[in-house]
C-alpha cells in the first residue's frame, strides 16, 4: 500500500491535540462496534471469519449442553435401575448360613433409613425354549418383597404377580421373553449344573416352569437375564436348605449409606459381611466420571478454537481500520475509547454466540427423545439401538450448575480473547497510523 504524504502542519496539529475523554460505554462506542460488526464487500472477510467465530462458539457452548446433559441423564438412569433392583446395602453371614434370614430381616427393617430388607436366593443358570436358549441369572424371592420392587412390581408387562408364591411359575425379563418367544402361560426350562448330588457325581438339575409374568425396567441388561422365582421353590432348586444367599437393604437415600451401615453394625442381631452398592460398581461408576471429564474437556476445545478465531478476526479488522483508529484519536479520542470499541466488537460475537447455544442446547436436551424418533424416521435406522446399549431410550437430564459453567467459560474466553487486539488497536500511534492508512 502506498504511503500518504501528511502535510508537516497536520502532523504538528494532530500531535498537539489532547484527548478529552468520554464517559465509558458511551453510545458512540457501541454505534461504532456495531458499524465494525455489519458485511461490507471490502471486508467480506473479516465477517466471514467473526461468522465462523460465532457459530463455532455456537456449536461448542449447544454441543456441552446437550452431551453433558445425556451424560448426567445415563448416570442418573443407570443409578436408579442398577441401585433400584440390586438393593443399596448387601448383608451376608459370616459364620453360618442365614437359616433365620426372617428374624434377621425384620431385625433390619427396623433400622432407621431402611426401607426395605429383601431374603435372596442367587444362582446362575441356563434358561431355554423350543425355540432358543441364554444364560440367566435366577433370584428367589418372595411375592410381597417382589412386589415391593418399584422397577420390576411396577413394570409388570404381560401376566400378572398375583399368587407368585404358590403358583409355581416365574417372572422374567421381556427382552428374555422376546428371545426365547415366550408368553405368560408358556414353558420355560431352567437348567444349572450344580443340582442333586449321586454316586456318580453332582447331577444337572432340569426343571420347566411356566411363565407367570413378563416385566421390563427398562435396563437391556436385566431385562435379557433376570428371571424371578418364589423364594422357597429356589431354595429347593438350588439345595438352599432353607437359608439363602444374601440380604439386599433399601434405603431411604442412596448417597448414605455409610450411616445406615454404621447403625446395622451397631443393632446387628448376628455377624455379618456388608457391602454397598458403591463398592459392587465402583469400576462401573469411575469410568463413567472418568468418561464425562474427559468429554467435557474435548468439547471445551471447541469453545476455544472459536475464541481464538475471534483472535484472528480481530486482528485483522484493527488492520483494517487503521485509518478510522488515526482519525479517531486526532479528534479527542482517548486510548480507553478504542480499546472499549473493538472489546465490544469481539465481545459481541461471544455474547451472541453463547446466547444462542444456550438456547439450542437447552431445546436439543429437552427434546431429544423427539428429535432421535425424527431422525430414525428419516434416515430409517435405529440411532439408539438398546439392544447394543444398558437403556432403552437416550435419557437427558439437564443441570443447571453445569449449563451455568459453561456459559461463564464461553463468555470469559470470548472476552479473553478480545484482550490483545482491543489492547494492540489502543496502542496505536494516530500519526504512524494514517501513514499507515
Amino acid at each position: 500500500m502506498a504511503t500518504q504524504a501528511i502535510p508537516a502542519e497536520t502532523a504538528d496539529a494532530g500531535a498537539q491535540i489532547q484527548p478529552t475523554g468520554t464517559r465509558p460505554f458511551a453510545g458512540f462506542e457501541w454505534l461504532l462496534a456495531g458499524r465494525y460488526l455489519r458485511t461490507r464487500r471490502r471486508e467480506g472477510f473479516v465477517s466471514v471469519i467473526a461468522g465462523f467465530s460465532f457459530l463455532g462458539i455456537l456449536l461448542g457452548v449447544a454441543t456441552l449442553i446437550i452431551v453433558m446433559s445425556v451424560m448426567n441423564g445415563f448416570r442418573k438412569e443407570l443409578l436408579e435401575k442398577i441401585v433400584g433392583v440390586n438393593g443399596h446395602i448387601f448383608a451376608t453371614p459370616i459364620d453360618r448360613p442365614l437359616d433365620d434370614y426372617m428374624a434377621v430381616a425384620e431385625r433390619l427393617r427396623k433400622v432407621p433409613g431402611i426401607k426395605l430388607a429383601i431374603p435372596l436366593v442367587e444362582g446362575q443358570a441356563l434358561a431355554s425354549s423350543q425355540y432358543a436358549n441364554g444364560g440367566v441369572l435366577v433370584r428367589g424371592i418372595s411375592e410381597a418383597d417382589l412386589k415391593s420392587i418399584p422397577f420390576v412390581g411396577g413394570n409388570i408387562k404381560r401376566g400378572t404377580l398375583d399368587g407368585f408364591d404358590t403358583a409355581g411359575g416365574v417372572a422374567i425379563g421381556k427382552r428374555l421373553a422376546d428371545s426365547l418367544s415366550l408368553q405368560p402361560g408358556d414353558s420355560i426350562t431352567i437348567v444349572t449344573p450344580r443340582g442333586a448330588s449321586t454316586p456318580f457325581g453332582t447331577a444337572p438339575r432340569i426343571k420347566a416352569y411356566p411363565v407367570q409374568a413378563v416385566f421390563e425396567i427398562g435396563m437391556t441388561e436385566f431385562d435379557s437375564s433376570f428371571v424371578f422365582m418364589p423364594l422357597t421353590e429356589a431354595q429347593a432348586y438350588f439345595n438352599r436348605d432353607g437359608d439363602v444367599n444374601v440380604i439386599e437393604i433399601f434405603v431411604d437415600n442412596p448417597d448414605k449409606t455409610q450411616a445406615v451401615r454404621d447403625a446395622i453394625e451397631a443393632d446387628a442381631p448376628r455377624p455379618l459381611v456388608l457391602s454397598d452398592w458403591r463398592q459392587r460398581n465402583r469400576t462401573f461408576f469411575s469410568a463413567l466420571e472418568v468418561e464425562r471429564n474427559v468429554m467435557f474437556i474435548i468439547l471445551a476445545l471447541i469453545v476455544l478454537v472459536a475464541a481464538l478465531n475471534i483472535v484472528s478476526g480481530l486482528i485483522m479488522l484493527v488492520k483494517d481500520k487503521t485509518s478510522d483508529i488515526a482519525i479517531m484519536r486526532t479528534m479527542g479520542a482517548t486510548r480507553g475509547t478504542v480499546l472499549r470499541v473493538f472489546l465490544i466488537t469481539g465481545a459481541a460475537i461471544g455474547v451472541f454466540g453463547t446466547l444462542a447455544g444456550l438456547g439450542l442446547g437447552i431445546v436439543f436436551a429437552r427434546n431429544i427423545k423427539s428429535i432421535t424418533a425424527a431422525l430414525n424416521w428419516l434416515t430409517g435406522a435405529n440411532l439408539w439401538d438398546p439392544t447394543v446399549r444398558f437403556l432403552s431410550d437416550i435419557p437427558s437430564v439437564i443441570d443447571w450448575s453445569e449449563v451455568t459453567s459453561v456459559v461463564v467459560m464461553a463468555l470469559v474466553l470470548s472476552l479473553l480473547a478480545t484482550l490483545y487486539p482491543a489492547w494492540k488497536a489502543a496502542r496505536l500511534d494516530p500519526v504512524q497510523a494514517l501513514r499507515m492508512g
